[in-house]
């Protein structure tokens, strides 16, 4: 049977003489997890790290223990063990349900077994059976990780705490997926198993913490170390938190020094000689062989983007049977460039939405850093630029009517004076702000069907400018969206599958706020958006993450970047997204080569600004170490799984091969341990899940019910603070766009135009289908028309117009203006089913702003092929898409009929 934990007060426990730092002893027992030790090897830019997890079963018979828990969302897992009666059991990686049916049948047999899950890039489950009343149980995580390298720094940052996650949607019936504190919903359906119970405010903590780094710079100049939230001791190269310290913020370490462009060939049988996980159960791979191993050649090169920035189109049509055929003669390499000098020239104008969450898991310093980081990139503004400035929890809010507005003074003055006026309140519901942002830079005002902002988008906005876009200006200016939050919500693969595919062309930028911050969904938010992701778990850092967000948010120093291989022989479909290069970012590129000879060079090419051609040459060098292909691994693992949530379905299996392959964790895989010894009859007959620590600088009232079990999450949320003072009914900009307009008001523009809305939100289905835009299209399938040529005319005839509009732009800005309607008519093109005479154009659009290509003809091409078009005749379009109903053409196929989702599946 399965036993919630229920609120112990302080009065109510007393210590345990000679039992140590934070055991406890109370008429109901201790709570399993008696300490966590975690030691990590940090050897250039990558950190090997063992993490031990020691549970006691304190009752008086056999427990099952269940325990969720963090760990960085770039690391990759490659070795689970078990050690209890003096016998130590290896974890065997297996696809998660067939693992999942391994430790149920050992529990039944009665003999112990663990089994390591993961649920979310960052958040992990350790299920501990058949303990036996007295008896320790030690579990072993090995993991490799990159740290991520800007400006002359790295960071090594490892989480400790998993904070609470507004979870949206309505209940699921059945039984949960699994024992945390909210119930499964059909937003998301595996809630239950991310949101372990919260001891309350004052509850002695029981849990022991010792977390101490090796810093090996491995011939790097090491200037300086800091360590942000904790207080540490050092002795020589080692660094240890003090005891007494609480399992409740993240640890986190900066560490200056100097980094160097370079190319790792890393063969595999040099990697398999310290890598435990690939075709072999063992695990006694230690932190220090994991990481001590890896040269200074490796260590620079698996820096920062490898798991994150690599992610966005890693492995695209990945033939995974291409990579298994040829792994066992060649490696992995890894690629680190940094960027030339940055351009003198001026940077392009902007459109920039800031979304800035104001719910109620910000309360207290996070909601002063987040409304001193939104004024910050405000500040930055030009008068070049324009923007809008969303807020949101339950509902959102503007701080103008309308579109866009110009960057003027005036409108700069007012959006902070909004901004100081914010409150935390209510719940992070996301989905929505992120919708409207995209359609405040698609250039429409009016909101989604069925929603309303209860102003008039056609009324002038502040300085007498109206609503919306704009004619033409729009197409050649950067369109930035960043988001201000912690990042705590449930439904990041809802969020992801919905605004995923909406992406293209717009610059995403995240900046995390909290001391346990969501870093794996806003690292994947900002990697589908080819943006920066800024991590802040204090004020003090709030400043230098802004800087880096402030040089993000113009053009990159290089575009196009591609790779030309010498001597070297590379397996394209495995070779990681290049994107661009950005001042004071080195760029990371990893993949796969076939050779058993670790010799040749990379030439990386691209184009700068203004188009000219630009290339480096970079010599490859032997390397050694298992890092390196664990950590691409992952990074290829988390692209698959981010396609995969944004609905194709069918890379399931290809995960679960390639996880399996190189002895990585994965969602869709997991690590079981099971002891040959019988230890009992039958299955525990007691379970427990671990409560954990509330993070650090949440306020959270001890009334509040939090390890009541399948208590409404909203109303948990929404009790972190009394809801702020109300915006005046009166004022039109802060009217919820949820709510209808009060009567008497103006009626709402006209919806936008079919192919740049947003569908309405539809009940979500615990299959997890697919759904985006209207026509949006879905990499992978097929192309199959929801309209015809007639049904594209008033499409392309807006586009001609435009194109006329914008023919007295300056050259660099027409460039621009052609590579953008590339992928216009690319999606035009999918709309009826395929058209060769636009798929060619888009082709040739996408080269518009390479110098050598001529501008005239490309423009004169475009415009006959417009006019062309818009002529002729075509029949009625038959079919609606967005009517009752209706189905999307080429969305992605959901489970397959009567297949459970991974997440419940045994």
């Amino acid at each position: 049977m399965t036993v919630p934990i229920t609120p112990l007060r302080p009065e109510e426990c007393r210590p345990v003489p000679d039992a140590g730092l934070g055991a406890l002893e109370t008429e109901k027992g201790n709570l399993p997890l008696e300490s966590v030790d975690v030691a990590a090897h940090v050897t250039g830019l990558v950190a090997g790290v063992e993490v031990v997890q020691t549970f006691r079963n304190a009752f008086d018979v056999s427990l099952e223990a269940t325990y969720v828990f963090p760990l960085p969302p770039r690391a990759a897992v490659t070795a689970f063990r078990m050690e209890a009666d003096d016998r130590v059991v290896d974890g065997v990686l297996k696809e998660r349900g067939q693992a999942r049916a391994d430790y149920d049948r050992a529990l039944a047999e009665g003999r112990r077994a663990a089994i390591a899950e993961e649920d979310r890039p960052d958040v992990f489950t350790i299920r501990v059976g058949n303990i036996v009343p007295g008896e320790r149980v030690v579990v072993r995580l090995t993991l490799s990780q990159p740290l991520p390298y800007e400006d002359g720094a790295a960071e090594f940052r490892f989480p400790l705490v998993v904070a609470p996650r507004y979870i949206p949607g309505a209940p699921l019936p059945g039984p949960s997926a699994g024992g945390g504190v909210a119930p499964d919903t059909d937003a998301v359906p595996d809630a239950s198993r991310i949101t372990p119970p919260v001891l309350l405010p004052g509850f002695p903590y029981p849990v022991r913490l010792s977390l101490a780094t090796t810093i090996d710079p491995t011939g790097l100049d090491l200037r300086e170390v800091r360590s942000s939230l904790h207080e540490v001791d050092r002795e020589g190269d080692t660094i240890r938190l003090r005891p007494g310290e609480r399992l409740d913020r993240d640890f986190i370490l900066r560490l200056a020094f100097d980094a160097s462009s370079s190319l790792a060939l890393v063969p595999d049988d040099a990697a398999d000689a310290g890598s435990p996980g690939e075709g072999t159960t063992d695990g006694s791979g230690s932190a220090e062989g994991t990481a001590r191993d890896t040269a200074k050649d490796t260590a620079e090169d698996t820096a920062e983007d490898t798991a994150e920035d690599t992610a966005e189109d890693t492995a695209e049509d990945t033939a995974e049977d291409t990579a298994e055929d040829t792994a066992d003669a060649g490696g992995t390499f890894v690629l680190t460039l940094l960027p030339p000098p940055e351009d003198a020239t001026r940077t392009a104008s902007r459109d920039v939405v800031l979304l800035l969450d104001r719910s109620g898991s910000m309360t207290g310093w996070k909601m002063v850093a987040a409304r001193r980081a939104a004024a910050r990139i405000v500040d930055t503004l030009t008068r070049h630029d324009r923007f809008a400035v969303l807020s949101f929890d339950s509902v959102v809010e503007r701080a103008f009517s309308g579109g866009l507005v110009d960057a003027s003074d005036r409108n700069r003055y007012r959006a902070v004076e909004h901004l100081s006026r914010l409150d935390a309140r209510g719940g992070t519901e996301m989905l929505a702000p992120l919708e409207e942002a995209l359609r405040l830079l698609d250039g429409h005002t009016a909101p989604a069907p069925g929603k309303a902002t209860g102003t008039n988008p056609g009324q002038p906005g502040e300085d007498g400018r109206h609503g919306g876009s704009g004619v033409y200006g729009e197409q050649a200016r950067d369109r930035v969206l960043v988001l201000v939050t912690d990042g705590q919500v449930g439904n990041e693969d809802e969020i992801l599958e919905r605004i995923g595919a909406r992406l293209h062309g717009i610059r995403v930028h995240t900046v995390g706020i909290d001391r346990a911050v969501n870093a794996g969904f806003l690292g994947r938010l900002a990697l589908l958006g080819s943006g920066r992701c800024e991590l802040v778990e204090s004020e003090d850092r709030l400043d230098a993450a802004m800087e880096h967000i402030h040089r993000r948010i113009g053009s990159p120093l290089v575009t196009d970047v591609a790779l030309k291989a010498e001597g070297l022989d590379l397996v394209a479909d495995t070779v990681t997204h290049a994107g661009s290069l950005y001042p004071g970012v080195p760029l990371v590129v990893s993949g796969r080569y076939r050779g058993r000879r670790p010799a040749g060079a990379l030439t990386v090419q691209g184009r700068t600004a203004d188009g000219r051609p630009w290339e480096e040459r970079i010599e490859g060098r032997p390397a050694h170490g298992p890092a390196a292909r664990a950590v691409w691994a992952r990074a290829h693992l988390r692209g698959l799984e981010d396609r995969y949530a944004m609905g194709d379905h069918s890379l399931e299996q290809r995960i679960v091969d390639a996880s399996l392959r190189f002895g990585v964790l994965c969602r869709f895989t997991a690590f079981v341990a099971v002891d040959t010894r019988v230890t009992g009859e039958g299955g525990p007959e007691h379970r427990v899940i671990q409560p954990v620590e509330p993070p650090s600088g949440w306020e959270m009232p001890t009334a509040m019910p939090m390890m009541a079990a399948g208590a409404p999450m909203m109303a948990k949320m929404a009790a972190f603070i009394p809801a702020g003072p109300e915006t005046p009914p009166g004022s039109a900009a802060d009217r919820p766009i949820a709510a209808a307009p009060p009567p008497g008001a103006p009626p709402a523009a006209p919806a936008a135009p079919p192919y740049a809305a947003a569908p309405a939100p539809a009940r979500r289905r615990a299959s997890r289908g697919f759904s985006v835009g209207r026509f949006l299209p879905h990499p992978g399938e097929g192309t199959a028309p929801v309209t015809d040529v007639e049904g594209i005319r008033p499409v392309l005839a807006e586009e001609l117009a435009r194109l006329g509009q914008a023919e007295s732009l300056p050259e660099r800005e027409r460039r621009r203006y052609l590579a953008d309607l590339a992928s216009r008519l690319r999606v035009v093109a999918q709309m009826v089913g395929g058209h060769p005479d636009l798929a060619a154009l888009a082709t040739d659009l996408e080269r518009a702003e390479w110098a050598e290509v001529s501008l005239d003809d490309l423009w004169r091409r475009t415009a006959d092929l417009l006019t062309a078009l818009t002529g002729r005749s075509g029949s009625a379009s038959t079919t609606d898409p967005t009517s009752p109903g209706s189905t999307f053409p080429g969305s992605a196929p959901g489970a397959k009929e009567g297949r459970r989702p991974f997440w419940k599946r045994s």
